[in-house]
């Protein structure tokens, strides 16, 4: 990281499916490479993410939650945004499913590094 810049840019208009909602996912595994610190394997999570660190909405919350409880994901962060279409899912989707909504990287980062988000808060 001393020697190599990180750019990641995701253009509004890519593909439908692909690119912007994964924000939150791509920021999370670069700091977890850059701390060297995992985050928790049956954690899942969606969401635009801005420059100033808020976290936009996201399309397809349903079949991101079908696919995340298919592979043993116990809790998925979502856009707060998006907290209408979780109270719509179906009970049969979200049980054993723990929904977090977010409105900002923080809260992010509190979810995927708990300990580190612990010392942060204690210093």
């Amino acid at each position: 990281f001393a020697r190599s810049p990180i750019h990641l840019h995701v253009p509004e208009g890519a593909v439908p499916k692909d690119g912007p909602s994964a924000g939150i996912t791509m920021a999370t595994s670069l700091i977890s490479l850059a701390l060297n610190e995992p985050i928790a394997a049956n954690l899942a999570m969606t969401g635009e993410l801005t420059l100033t660190g808020k976290v936009l909405k996201i399309g397809g919350l349903k079949e991101k939650t079908i696919a995340a409880k298919r592979s043993g994901v116990s809790t998925i962060l979502f856009p707060q945004m998006n907290l209408p279409e979780w109270n719509e899912l179906p009970d049969n989707i979200r049980e054993g499913v723990t929904g977090i909504p977010v409105e900002t990287y923080e809260q992010v980062f509190k979810q995927a590094f708990p300990s580190l988000a612990d010392e942060k808060e204690s210093s």
